[in-house]
């Protein structure tokens, strides 16, 4: 107890934590202000502690604290790039970004194209066109069988190679009901993609290749050709990442147990390419730009992959280019250049595509 004005003062007298206490506390005793003092800094230790953001330090709790939503740096988009098999067996890949894709050739079965694309987390919601080459049946053997189950994709073909399909091919007459007429050097859009399909020299129905755009890269594909073209070569040479055919070893072909009539016609201008054409073309067009080349179509009978890639790394190397795998290795992101070789029956990994130097 202590005497305040000769009248006695205890605890039920002192203010409340939140009464006006600067009225007359010169005549408080300091031993009472010091309680008042830790009331008051326990009741704001709580209030802090009830208002705390759950494992934030205390010192973050500042004017240092973001206000408004997080702001997340966009990371450059990807072109991602699949082959589900390529060769006379059957072709197909997928081309497409975060958003969506499209499918070039439909030679490989549905369900193997759609368990491909699951295994890495895409649907096949997310493809909106199938890209045909031409009418041959390795490269559109199952594609009213994949519209059918997705009718949601549209078919992107020349008119040419439609009727090509429908006199070779026993179709149904539906398959026409998915088409959208597209035309030598003429661009379309698939979402975020521009493509343009040009000449290729081959003896199918109006033969395609097929030069992607998306922000300011390119994606050429370019199989089954007997010889390079003119305008082949002009859309080979802007592209970023290049899918190109490395059909037969010369040697393998010539001594090998086919009949000359299929020896000739593989080798014609219209046939497939040699690995050697195949491969001093690429030293030939080489720049900085071309980051990845896929080698397709290889043959069965007539070709390796070890041999196709020998060839091409060869070339390159030639001309003093160190060749990566595309395993995404650190020797591998040293590398001036990534070449692989597309497997024939299996699907390849995904490749993500990004921006050099990203």
């Amino acid at each position: 107890m202590v005497k305040r004005n000769n009248k006695d003062i205890n605890n039920n007298n002192l203010p409340g934590l939140f009464d006006d206490i600067d009225m007359g506390l010169d005549a408080v005793p300091t031993s009472i202000l010091s309680d008042i003092a830790r009331h008051v800094a326990k009741a704001q230790e709580k209030t802090l502690e009830h208002n705390r953001v759950p494992n934030i330090p205390r010192q973050t709790l500042s004017t240092e604290m973001p206000l408004g939503p997080v702001v997340v740096k966009p990371v450059p988009n990807r072109i991602m790039f699949m082959s589900f098999g390529s060769g006379s067996s059957g072709n197909c890949s997928y081309i497409g970004d975060s958003k969506s894709g499209f499918l070039i050739d439909a030679g490989v079965d549905p369900r193997t194209v759609a368990e491909g694309l699951r295994s890495h987390g895409i649907s096949m919601d997310q493809i909106k066109g199938i890209c045909i080459t031409h009418d041959h049946g390795d490269h559109m053997r199952y594609v009213y069988a994949i519209l059918r189950k997705n009718r949601h994709i549209s078919l992107y073909c020349t008119p040419r190679a439609m009727n090509g399909i429908m006199r070779r091919h026993s179709v149904s007459r539906r398959l026409k009901d998915y088409q959208i007429n597209i035309y030598k050097e003429i661009p379309f859009t698939i979402d975020n993609f521009t493509i343009t399909a040009f000449e290729v020299m081959h003896d199918g129905t109006d033969n395609a290749g097929f030069f992607v755009q998306h922000d300011d890269r390119a994606f050429t594909v370019a199989t089954d050709l007997g010889c390079i073209s003119e305008r082949a070569d002009y859309y080979m040479r802007q592209s970023d990442y290049l899918m190109i055919e490395s059909n037969y070893d010369l040697n393998m072909l010539r001594f090998g147990p086919y009949p000359e009539y299929l020896k000739a016609r593989i080798r014609n201008v219209n046939g497939h390419l040699d690995n050697k054409v195949t491969a001093e073309y690429l030293a030939k067009i080489y720049s900085e730009r071309l980051t990845h080349v896929f080698l397709c179509h290889l043959s069965q009978d007539n070709n390796t992959p070890e041999a196709a890639l020998n060839e091409s790394r060869t070339a390159l190397e030639s001309i003093g280019l160190k060749v990566g795998t595309g395993c995404n290795t650190p020797d591998d992101n040293a590398s001036h250049i990534q070449l692989v070789a597309l497997p024939r029956f299996d699907c390849s990994q995904l490749y993500c595509l990004r921006p050099k130097n990203k």
